[in-house]
């Protein structure tokens, strides 16, 4: 019996060997198992006690590396996984937070309190938190802690520091573990996370409820903005199948103006000009362009334009346009309530505009059956409106125009749209985003006259690509003249608008 019980030992104690060996440098094994601690027979055998198991150290051994070394932030398929080592930090901002909502209350929702009075509140009552912390926190810590509660309670969570950074136009969180940004017009990964779900339902809550509106599953998507004006969409699940999806497109806070685009390059020194022009002599002017094309921000440049003595009637889904003149009405849109009733389309509201004495309307975009009474407006006296379209080019602009105008229900013959077409607009300002990033007015277009049954174009102004890229692949051309002189300067005359006639001298391409 002893040769047995020899035996079994010595030979687990060459499996074990054999099994620490295979976890040296070369590779591990994530399962070791030793051999059973007892052998049975038909004969009556005595249990065998199991030798103890070598000592590996710590540093030594490969299985405890993996248990006990924190595991660094990295990409995990475009998502970031938290190191365990904030495990810690997130229990402890965990109990902050409830702390200081239970100290503040309902102050954090009072109307009526300024936004700096209710900043010093926070920032007092959480220095008051932090230091009746039973627990030893570091300053890196502490900074961290504070930083992060003020943006969820004060801000918008783990966005906020990107909402803050001017070089940053647009932010994307798809889930609550997947953040993108555009940074200088380029996509890039966010180093920044929700903690969960929740967390970023939250923070959706908190931007859609301050202009009256809601996001659940009965309705899950929700256009809204922000108090400076960035566009805000949001989607949650169940259409959002990896969790919910916010997309904010920032404004600046202080507007861009004519000369800024200029400066960038989108716009010429004489286009600026003409347009300042055509904008003062009423003519009827869509911007179009792809999403994300800047038509916005130039909607916002022609609109500098408008003299100061006329009355301004402002319509969109959600309020962006920052009008500098005294004189304006802005109208919103609403969505329908949980009931289904009470929604306010972009349409009721021209139609409405019409009965308030306007000089101009200005419609932030239009993408509905709201083309037609746009037209309307604009075949009623109702000259130098303006409006915003997505389109890939002048001519698209006037086949979309058509096709919203079918929507209405209306069954007009496609002849007499493009009359109401040729007749209502007089300017196409089209504006696209280059590769690099940069976005660019590539056509003014005049809108001319029925041939048949074709609506004529004419370019005005035209970019010129022959220059090509630089070696950074920033795009080297320009806004030219093509020499042709626009039909509409007639018009112009008539509401005592002059245009230079240099302006459409012919460029070298």
């Amino acid at each position: 019996m002893s040769n047995l019980s020899e035996r079994l030992a010595a030979r687990r104690r060459a499996e074990a060997e054999a099994a620490l060996g295979a976890g040296a440098p070369g590779g591990f094994v994530d399962n070791l198992q030793l051999p059973v601690e007892t052998v049975t027979t038909e004969s009556p055998v005595e249990h065998v006690a199991a030798p103890p198991r070598p000592t590996v150290s710590a540093s030594d051994s490969p299985l405890n590396d993996r248990r006990a070394t924190p595991t660094p932030v990295t990409h995990v398929s475009g998502r970031k996984v938290a190191p365990v080592g904030t495990e810690r930090i997130d229990e402890l901002k965990a109990s902050v937070h409830a702390e200081l909502l239970r100290q503040l209350g309902p102050q954090l929702y009072d109307a009526n309190m300024e936004q700096t009075d209710l900043d010093q509140k926070v920032r007092a009552a959480l220095a008051d938190v932090l230091q009746k912390q039973d627990r030893p926190i570091s300053h890196a810590d502490r900074t961290q802690i504070t930083s992060e509660i003020s943006d969820d309670i004060l801000g918008y969570g783990p966005i906020e520091p990107y909402l803050r950074d001017p070089d940053v136009s647009e932010i994307m969180v798809n889930g609550a573990h997947n953040i993108w940004l555009e940074y200088k017009g380029k996509l890039v990964p966010a180093d920044a996370v929700f903690q969960d779900e929740s967390h970023l339902r939250r923070t959706i809550d908190k931007i859609v409820s301050r202009i009256g509106r809601r996001v659940d599953e009965s309705s899950p998507m929700v256009d809204a903005r922000l108090p400076d004006g960035s566009r805000v969409n949001a989607v949650v699940p169940p259409l959002s199948i990896d969790g919910s999806a916010l997309t904010i497109r920032k404004f600046a806070t202080d507007p861009l103006t004519a000369d800024d685009l200029v400066r960038f390059g989108s716009i010429s020194a004489r286009t600026k000009d003409f347009l300042d022009a055509c904008v003062r002599g009423r003519l009827n002017i869509i911007v179009s362009g792809s999403t994300g094309a800047g038509k916005t921000t130039t909607l916002n440049v022609l609109s500098s334009f408008i003299p100061e003595d006329e009355r301004i009637v402002t319509i969109e889904d959600a309020a962006e346009l920052q009008l500098k003149q005294e004189h304006v009405v802005r109208l919103e849109s609403r969505p329908s309530n949980i009931e289904g009733k009470g929604a306010v389309t972009i349409r009721d509201l021209v139609k409405n505009s019409l009965r308030m004495r306007p000089d101009r309307i200005i419609v932030g975009e239009v993408r509905d059956a709201s083309a037609l009474d746009m037209l309307q407006a604009m075949n009623t006296g109702h000259d130098g409106s303006i409006c915003t379209l997505h389109s890939n080019g002048p001519r698209d602009t006037l086949s979309r125009m058509e096709t919203m105008v079918l929507m209405a229900g209306m069954d007009l013959p496609v002849r007499a749209i493009r009359e109401q077409v040729a007749s209502a607009v007089d300017l196409i300002v089209h504006q696209s985003r280059f590769r690099d990033g940069s976005r660019h007015i590539t056509h003014v277009t005049e809108v001319e006259r029925m041939e048949g049954d074709v609506i004529t174009l004419q370019d005005v102004f035209l970019y010129d690509h022959s220059a090509g890229f630089d070696a950074d692949g920033k795009a080297l051309g320009g806004l030219r003249s093509t020499g042709l002189r626009p039909k509409f300067l007639e018009k112009m005359a008539y509401n005592n608008v002059q245009v230079d006639p240099l302006l459409f001298a012919t460029e070298r391409f």
